[in-house]
């Protein structure tokens, strides 16, 4: 297991760029299951998340080529052989689920084990399930794996009683090979859905409504292959901002799309970050910036992602007074709060909300990381600390961000990679 060892209280300087959106290419890699040829994807991450998905579309057949040197994915999807997708990858990762609906498809069958992935908050899966039982599909669970089989889906209507990304990928892609017409209402709208729809449109499906709320989706007997630039991370983007604001750094960050993260960028506006636009550029200089106390609530997009929800904890606890952060979206997505305040935070939780007092300075010591935001959140705190911190059990990290050290480092922070043992 590795650590980070962060000498803090430094301001980051200079810029940087925001890298490929690991969420959107985790959903568009199973798109390229209702194909048979070769894909090709671009701008993938170079994350642990990816690496989980391409071992797990290899056990299914597919022939997964990753390029190192500029994040090109190239993906054969023409020897399918297999059609289980098993407990040893999904644990590791939700977004796995994402096959089902395109071997279901494609196939007729699915054999996927129940997810895994962070370990916070309940995040069921019965959405999903139910979209395929309305095309035709017949659902089990069988030791812990979801047993699904169909003649041929089948066009249907599906409303979904809570927005889900998950559902609604899932959904969108085994509507593209089903019989007739599929309406899907109350959609997820995030970025990474709708990147998905227009990949999915690139390789020739028949889609209505990408973008909003209520999408109609033609079938096709079948879909070519097709290219995909994955978009920019959001969350990375966020992410970043906030490691500049929290350090009172001048950051100039190269991302080309700013209307994704409008919900972040105005609260740091409510805070006091003058930012500005140019182009493809955001940047600030915030030597003078003094973080006033802003109330945070998540909700779906476009509202305050509740990936961002750790972030803005973390920028919150050096803020002039009190604020209050409720994640609407999981109720449970607090475990980073007790290691802000081994580093001297003041941050009380009840239930799915944070009071944090803000305090005038915050010092190193050695936290542990328990999830993926969570990780991202001491790391910005150990940034600004006075001090020396130790954020152990980085493989959370990496799950998402890749090598963000190596962009922090070019903006001038005090951060190195140690591998250590745990016992």
């Amino acid at each position: 297991m590795d650590k980070f060892v962060i000498n803090g209280g430094r301001p980051l300087n200079g810029r940087v760029e925001v890298g490929g959106a690991k969420n959107a290419a985790l959903a568009i890699m199973p798109a390229c299951l209702l194909n048979s040829g070769v894909n090709k994807l671009s701008n993938v991450p170079e994350v642990n998340d990816i690496f989980t998905m391409i071992k797990l579309f290899k056990q299914l057949g597919v022939d997964g080529q990753y390029d190192y040197d500029n994040g090109n994915l190239l993906l054969d999807t023409s020897h399918i052989s297999r059609f289980e997708a098993p407990y040893e990858h999904v644990k590791k990762m939700r977004a796995s689920v994402y096959v089902l609906g395109p071997l279901l498809a494609r196939f007729g069958k699915a054999k996927v084990s129940l997810p895994g992935g962070c370990a916070w908050g309940p995040r069921p899966i019965n959405l999903h399930l139910e979209a395929m039982k309305k095309m035709g599909a017949s659902i089990d669970i069988e030791g812990g794996y979801i047993v699904a089989n169909t003649s041929k889906l089948k066009g249907a209507r599906i409303h979904f009683d809570v927005s889900s990304v998950g559902a609604t990928g899932n959904a969108l892609m085994a509507a593209t090979l089903a019989d007739g017409e599929t309406k899907i209402s109350n959609a997820a709208i995030e970025p990474e859905i709708t990147s998905l729809a227009q990949f999915l449109v690139n390789m020739g499906a028949c889609i209505e409504g990408v973008g909003t709320s209520t999408i109609h989706i033609q079938g096709k007997n079948e879909l070519n292959t097709a290219f995909a630039r994955v978009i920019p991370d959001r969350i990375e983007a966020g992410t970043l901002l906030i490691a500049g604001a929290i350090t009172k750094g001048k950051v100039e960050l190269v991302y080309g799309a700013e209307n994704h993260i409008d919900s972040v960028v105005s609260k740091l506006e409510d805070s006091g970050l003058n930012l500005f636009y140019n182009n493809d550029l955001i940047s600030f200089d915030a030597n003078d910036y003094e973080a006033q106390s802003i109330d945070v609530s998540t909700s779906i997009y476009p509202g305050f992602p509740t990936d961002m929800q750790a972030q803005w904890t973390a920028l919150m606890t050096l803020a002039d007074s009190t604020a209050t952060v409720t994640d609407s979206i999981y109720i449970d997505r607090f475990k980073h709060v007790p290691e802000l305040n081994r580093l001297g935070a003041n941050i009380e939780t009840n239930r799915n909300s944070a009071v944090i007092r803000g305090v005038k300075k915050l010092t190193g010591a050695k936290v542990m990381s328990t999830d993926l935001r969570a990780s991202a959140s001491l790391v910005l705190a150990g940034l600004a600390a006075e001090g020396t911190t130790e954020v152990l059990r980085i493989y959370h990290l990496d799950r998402g961000y890749q090598r963000i050290e190596e962009k922090l480092k070019k903006l001038g922070a005090e951060i190195e990679r140690v591998p250590t043992k745990e016992f």
